[in-house]
């Protein structure tokens, strides 16, 4: 963390600490719900593919050996009958990698008949999607399941650990030392003593947990053109369709001038690099930013201040109107 200073006060609004509501995977016509549990799993799918193999191997047989994952047509194999998937074909510069005969452009077209039979849960089962699909559809759906593990939102770092956002929330207060606060408004004064220097400076990440869910504050330098230039923008805990439900402003100002911002904030499925370089929050030029912080503009003093609000819908009205919560 590249800060000199900072202080933060988020001031309480009353609101109760609600338990974090999951979100509902989105329904598709392709698929149906998955009801049985998953020790079920292989009897199902002994249904199918009866007097091919035993069901607890269907699954194993279509994994490939190299890189593990599901193999899709075209699924190759050797004179011995051992396969692969296309991709890894090549890798292994078209040698078995179990019996190290070549491989040649033999076709398992069986296995991928057997492919076509299956329907398999999607693999994220296990953290609550109930949806079961067509193997050719599975993987399609597996990309955009609501029940997908979020990568960290922490910035500045290459961190690689995933889950779900209370497993997050543990991971960015023990493991990031994340400050956390509870309340829909925020303070923060931002002190730099060389706004200059702004190669790696990824400032500040705060979460904030209102109306029973979290929300990460960013505030940060980068180089915009030629020039650094400082960000703040929010971004919510959990999928998009639930982050449009919330709005935020930001306001930062000093000498009788200010800039406020208001949107919705973007969820965590878009990362960090993606929000920033869409522009999506305030954006405060530093000459301004030196202009906000007074003195001889040697020294930078900012202090952001903002709320974040729900949407509630008017039934009569067809309309959403702001749920202050004060």
């Amino acid at each position: 963390m590249d800060i000199d200073n900072i202080e933060c006060v988020s001031s309480s609004d009353g609101v109760e600490d609600d338990e974090i509501h999951s979100s509902v995977a989105a329904h598709n016509h392709h698929h149906r719900k998955y009801p049985l549990k998953p020790q079920n799993i292989s009897n199902n799918i002994a249904g199918l593919v009866q007097g091919i193999v035993p069901a607890t191997s269907v699954h194993e047989l279509l994994e490939c050996p190299v890189c593990t994952n599901s193999m899709y047509p075209p699924i190759h194999q050797c004179h011995n009958g051992h396969t692969l998937c296309s991709t890894c074909k090549v890798q292994v510069h078209n040698r078995c990698p179990t019996c190290r005969q070549e491989l040649g452009d033999i076709r398992c077209l069986a296995l991928e008949k057997v492919a076509e039979s299956l329907e398999l849960p999607c693999k994220y089962y296990t953290l609550g999607c109930p949806e079961i699909f067509p193997y050719y559809s599975k993987l399609k759906h597996e990309e955009l399941c609501n029940f997908r593990p979020y990568s960290c939102p922490y910035a500045g770092s290459d961190c690689a650990v995933n889950g779900d956002v209370p497993f997050l929330v543990s991971h960015l207060r023990d493991d990031h030392k994340v400050d956390m606060h509870t309340g829909s408004t925020f303070n923060h004064r931002y002190v730099k003593s060389n706004p200059r220097e702004v190669t790696n400076a990824t400032w500040m990440l705060t979460v904030f947990h209102c109306f029973g869910q979290y929300f990460c504050l960013h505030f940060e330098a980068f180089q915009l053109g030629v020039a650094p230039v400082y960000m703040a923008f929010l971004r919510f805990m959990g999928d998009e369709a639930d982050a449009r439900n919330y709005s935020y402003s930001l306001e930062v100002g000093g000498n009788g001038r200010k800039l406020i911002w208001e949107g919705t904030p973007r969820s965590i499925r878009d990362s960090h690099r993606k929000v920033r370089d869409s522009h999506d929050g305030l954006i405060i030029q530093r000459n301004m930013a030196l202009f906000f912080s007074g003195g001889e503009r040697k020294e930078l003093k900012l202090r952001v201040t903002g709320r974040i609000w729900k949407e509630e819908q008017n039934s009569e009205a067809g309309v959403c109107i702001p749920n202050l919560c004060t």
